[in-house]
């Protein structure tokens, strides 16, 4: 129980530190690799998330999936990796390095696609060093570059938003 409030508080205070430097690193350059982190408890439509790379022009091996589920993981998901909240050491600290991998990779961009305010999923979010972040999350305006306020369910209205904005910004050149 100790441990747990360790684990927290060290959390946040990382999230709070990386919240506080400004992300300088927009440029109008095209995507061409993208990074998707959910909720598995609040979404259910994995291959709608996917297709979300077809609709940015993403090649499928320049898609890389993760879910969050604070059941283990002896569960199997058809996604990529699966995280949970044991991932993460006492002091705060990724463990998982599937997860680490995840967090370092440089996407072009970084759909966050959860409204549950889930400490873990806000740090990835918050730590992974794409280049430019989406998500539907209204509670931290910090975490993302773009939010598109919709429901989780309405995946279409999220995929014709995000094309908008992101034809407007230059970073999609197909039609």
């Amino acid at each position: 129980m100790i441990l747990k409030g360790f684990k927290e508080k060290s959390i946040k205070k990382q999230l709070n530190l990386i919240l506080k430097s400004p992300n300088t690193s927009f440029k109008e350059t095209p995507i061409e690799n993208m990074g998707i982190i959910f909720n598995a408890d609040e979404t259910i439509d994995f291959e709608g998330l996917k297709s979300l790379s077809n609709v940015i022009g993403v090649k499928p091996n320049k898609l890389k999936v993760i879910a969050f589920t604070p059941q283990k993981k002896d569960m199997t998901y058809s996604w990529d990796t699966c995280f949970n909240p044991k991932d993460f050491s006492w002091n705060g600290k990724v463990i998982n390095s599937e997860l680490q991998t995840f967090i370092d990779t440089d996407f072009d961009i970084l759909i966050s696609f959860y409204k549950q305010d889930i400490l873990e999923l806000r740090y990835i979010t918050a730590a992974s060093k794409a280049k430019f972040k989406v998500g539907v999350y209204l509670q931290d305006e910090r975490l993302n570059d773009l939010i598109i306020k919709t429901n989780l369910n309405q995946l279409e209205s999220f995929k014709t938003e995000l094309y908008k904005y992101l034809k407007v910004l230059n970073k999609i050149t197909h039609d």
